[in-house]
């Protein structure tokens, strides 16, 4: 898969790195990364993996930008309010770099459809803002052996982790899944939406580009993973903290007993 000369100085800063290089690229360019939103934090991911040169990238999202949405979805723009998600995220990214495969995912996630979803990709960023969609996606990737690059964002705080259960740490142990973090959800109206409590617009930038960063470390398979870890960030602190998550072994998707059965698509 060659680069043309508009890829070739497109990526150039990119190819000088000693981690990256051109075989890195080629990485990058083959990738197929399935991002779950394009809202507050999958406008950065989007559009971070676009310039990054990611051959393919799959959004999937069922709803309409409004203008409530522009003060941190920067993937979209006032003359497109109304418009599918989707379609203004598909124009950003034609815009930003047309080297890039977009493919459109118009319908919300959920459990009966997220296996197929998540199956057609490599790697799996979620920024979704609801806790059925997170544990949908979350399980799909384990059954479907995925990386998933997962985050959150609160009023002024966010965190991050990759979740890669289908895999092992070097003593044997699973890596965490996402329900060894939460193993359920929290009751209804206990955790307030962005709608009602508000959020700053500049965090979901910061969180979202670091997502879109732990995505393609993944891809080139440089760096720590943050996999077994969670990323914590303190918007008004201005502090970082990283504290190690273990796996879980009563957590219901991988532990000892599972007691969530594989899409009947999966055989054993």
């Amino acid at each position: 898969m060659a680069f043309s000369e508009d890829e070739l100085e497109r990526y150039a800063r990119h190819i000088l790195l000693h981690d990256v290089g051109g075989p890195g690229q080629q990485k990058l360019k083959q990738a197929k990364v399935l991002v779950i939103g394009a809202g507050g934090l999958g406008s950065p991911v989007i559009m971070y993996l676009a310039a990054a040169g990611i051959g393919t990238i799959g959004v999937v999202d069922d709803d309409v930008v409004s203008l409530s949405n522009l003060q941190r979805q920067i993937a979209h723009t006032s003359d497109r309010v109304g418009v599918p998600k989707v379609e203004s995220a598909a124009e950003t990214v034609k815009a930003l770099n047309p080297n890039v495969e977009f493919v459109p995912h118009a319908f919300r996630l959920n459990a009966e459809n997220a296996y197929e979803l998540v199956s057609a990709y490599d790697v799996v960023a979620d920024g979704c803002d609801n806790f059925s969609t997170r544990f949908a996606v979350s399980d799909a990737c384990y059954f479907a052996a995925k990386t998933l690059v997962s985050a959150a964002v609160g009023q002024f705080d966010g965190q991050i982790s990759t979740f890669k259960p289908h895999q092992t740490k070097p003593d044997g142990t699973p890596y965490p899944t996402y329900r060894c973090l939460l193993p359920e959800a929290p009751p209804a109206g206990s955790v307030p939406t962005c709608e009602e409590a508000g959020i700053l617009g500049a965090l979901t930038g910061i969180v979202g580009s670091i997502q879109a960063l732990e995505v393609i470390k993944e891809i080139l398979d440089i760096g720590d993973s943050l996999a077994g870890k969670l990323m914590l960030y303190d918007a008004l602190a201005a502090r970082f903290q990283t504290f190690n998550l273990p796996w879980d072994s009563n957590n219901p998707l991988t532990g000892d007993t599972p007691t969530i059965a594989p899409p009947a698509v999966v055989t054993k």
